[in-house]
């Protein structure tokens, strides 16, 4: 059962006592540290509370929901595109509620209908092994990543389970289009860069440890992560692309049937208020989509990171209506057919 209850058994003189938690299940592609930051202080303000996080994929929690709709067994989804969110909201997947800070927000974080709200912008970098790679011979750009002095040493998120790949992925078939009118040269440059490609990474766990032990020395990925696991130790470091980078709007949302939705609501409103956003920032490298907190009260990397980003122009209803077809093709056409 999904709503279980906690016993906490104590020795009394004549009996024992229980204290019964209520469960919020939150879905969320955001790590386990993250999460647990959110975990432990949402739950000192509602110590009635149980908070368990589910770690998975963007893609992979938007599948999940699709597979419960009929009983759902999650009650947040926290993190991944808003074109992912976009998309559930338009299955119906979705509860609407309207956060407390709703007004605070970039225009672009408001989803439609109040179903979804986007709390951070993530940006998509170039990212490679620091001891290995020296500063001078860092890709700087999305083509640099062909260059033949990167083939064998490229390591991939697995696209099918990553909203982060699979918004790179689309950045690349929506660049071809703008530029030719089909979808030819996306494919075709996906297809060189498979052929780059060591192989494709079952988690972003793995992906840094190979990363770090030098199995492979450059990736594609997401700016928080990488600061993150740098922070960590991990020989790790960024290229922000110097033509423009796609930057997610990373959502958060009610899933509709939740037992809880009073405990839902809460957690959405938490994770987007001003401590939330700032917690986020200070200790999980994350970029915010709220407009009304001061400058000084932002970490210094944020400052830097939002003075040198250059989003790139994207049509994001276009990736969310083909990127499904684009990944299906990608997966049965080009997944290793490079390295054949």
């Amino acid at each position: 059962m999904r709503r279980k209850l906690l016993l906490l058994l104590g020795l009394t003189g004549v009996a024992g006592c229980s204290e019964a938690r209520t469960v919020l299940t939150v879905y969320s592609p955001h790590g386990r540290e993250q999460l647990v930051l959110f975990e432990e202080r949402f739950e000192a303000g509602h110590p009635g509370v149980d908070v368990q996080w589910v770690d998975m994929g963007s893609q992979e929690a938007l599948d999940r929901i699709r597979s419960e709709r009929a009983n759902p067994q999650g009650d947040v989804w926290y993190g991944g595109p808003a074109l992912f969110f976009s998309r559930a909201a338009s299955e119906g997947l979705l509860a609407p509620y309207r956060p407390r800070w709703a007004d605070s927000v970039i225009p672009e974080a408001r989803g439609q209908d109040d179903l979804f709200y986007g709390v951070y912008l993530t940006p998509a970098v170039i990212v490679y092994n620091s001891e290995a790679v020296s500063i001078d011979e860092v890709p700087r750009d999305w083509d640099d990543i062909l260059d033949s002095r990167w083939e064998g040493q490229v390591l991939i998120r697995d696209p099918l389970a990553s909203g982060t790949m699979r918004t790179i992925f689309g950045m690349i078939m929506y660049r071809g289009l703008e530029t030719t009118g089909d979808t030819g040269t996306g494919y075709a440059w996906l297809s060189r860069l498979d052929a780059q490609t060591k192989e494709y990474v079952l988690n972003p766990a793995i992906l840094y440890q190979k990363l770090a032990r030098q199995e492979g020395l450059v990736t594609l990925w997401n700016l928080p992560d990488v600061l993150r696991v740098r922070d960590q130790g991990y020989p790790l470091d960024y290229v922000l692309p110097i033509s423009g980078t796609p930057v997610l709007v990373d959502g958060i949302a009610v899933i509709k049937g939740t037992e809880n939705p009073e405990l839902a609501r809460a957690f959405v409103d938490y994770v987007g208020s001003i401590e939330g956003q700032l917690v986020a920032a200070r200790l999980a490298f994350r970029n915010l989509t709220r407009t009304d907190i001061p400058i000084d009260s932002l970490p210094d990397w944020l400052i830097e990171v939002n003075a040198e980003l250059k989003p790139m122009d994207l049509d994001w209803a276009l990736l969310r209506d083909r990127g499904r077809e684009w990944m299906r093709y990608w997966d049965a056409h080009i997944r290793g057919s490079g390295r054949r």
